[in-house]
């Protein structure tokens, strides 16, 4: 009888940094789909934080990994036996965290925001090309494959020159925020814009396919610490006009649409990259384009790894992204005067 022979995914051994809520969402897919990840080992300052991680763990049958809360002591005792690590930290911990882990080794999955400026963003990219690991951003936009066929359409289909962007975003972010580290802009690096927000800068800059030349900006921090409101409008190197919304404070919601208007078509999409629509010159309608989604940023992640793509997300367009937000930071501080990136 002839035999069957099963591939078998090479295994990532892997290591989670932050067991906050954001990252017991990703572990939640994770473990749904354990396949090619082994997590031995988890840093996890916060004990509350550590027991509903164990409880994930246990309720999808799978091995508790063991909590060193202290990074240094976590990448001293265990770096040799991983080979990777996905950081889910507050905002202003990513810089440190990035760097700490390409120095021990290892290939990083970060979440978004990558780090808070675009000097950090400059050190993590250096700090990536003297070790020659790999760093990905957690940005579902540019990791999505439907964001990828609109920067391909857009850059090196048939569409033509890009006229114009605007994009919005609106959440109940302000409520939500309320009492957590989110709202402390030492911790956090901003507030609502930077924060879901930060999808929505990061897919254009991703769409834009270059740097921004100067922005005018305004920022509303509605009485609280850190902005909830904000509009911005700048100009490409190529002259293209870009419009930016976000609203923090929204009936009960989470969503946003992008508008990218080039000479013979109009795209519509969403920031995290779940679906794009298209309207080519005689259309009388938008279609949805059709392909397959995206699983998660982890598994997403694991594909770069073992070289079935390309990033698709690399520390450049972070970079790119964290220009913009510099400068919508110092035209607001200046009330809206026009600044360069």
């Amino acid at each position: 009888m002839a035999s069957t022979s099963v591939v078998q995914e090479a295994v990532t051994r892997t290591a989670i940094i932050g067991c906050g809520g954001m990252a017991r969402n990703h572990l939640r897919s994770i473990l749904e789909d354990p396949r090619g990840t082994h997590i031995s080992v988890v840093c996890e300052p916060m004990a509350e934080n550590y027991e509903l991680t164990c409880e994930l763990f246990e309720a999808a049958g799978v091995a508790v990994p063991e909590n060193v809360p202290d990074l240094d002591a976590m990448l001293e005792g265990h770096a040799a036996d991983l080979d990777a690590v996905f950081i889910v930290t507050p905002h202003a911990m990513h810089h440190d965290h990035v760097v700490a882990s390409l120095d021990a080794g290892l290939d990083v999955l970060v979440e978004k925001p990558m780090v808070v400026s675009k000097e950090e963003a400059e050190r993590v990219i250096a700090k990536r090309d003297e070790t020659g690991k790999l760093v990905t951003v957690a940005f579902q936009g540019s990791l999505s494959p439907q964001i990828r066929w609109a920067s391909e359409q857009l850059h090196d289909g048939p569409y033509g020159r890009v006229l114009a962007i605007s994009g919005t975003v609106w959440q109940s972010w302000k409520g939500l925020a309320d009492g957590r580290w989110r709202l402390d802009p030492h911790v956090s690096g901003g507030g609502f814009m930077f924060d879901t927000g930060a999808h929505l800068m990061n897919t254009i800059a991703d769409l834009a396919g270059e740097d921004f030349v100067e922005v005018a900006a305004w920022l509303n921090n509605d009485d609280m610490a850190v902005d909830i409101m904000a509009a911005a409008m700048g100009r490409l190197q190529s002259g293209t006009f870009v419009t930016i919304h976000g609203c923090g404070n929204a009936v009960k919601s989470c969503s946003s649409t992008i508008h990218i208007f080039a000479e013979k078509a109009h795209l519509k999409a969403c920031m995290w990259g779940r679906w794009v629509e298209v309207q080519e010159d005689g259309d009388e309608d938008f279609r949805r384009v059709e392909l397959p989604a995206m699983r998660t940023a982890w598994h997403r992640f694991l594909d770069v790894r073992a070289g079935r793509i390309e990033n698709p997300s690399p520390p450049e367009v972070g970079l790119r992204m964290l220009r913009l937000w510099d400068a919508i930071k110092e035209s607001a501080a200046r009330n809206g005067q026009v600044v360069p990136c």
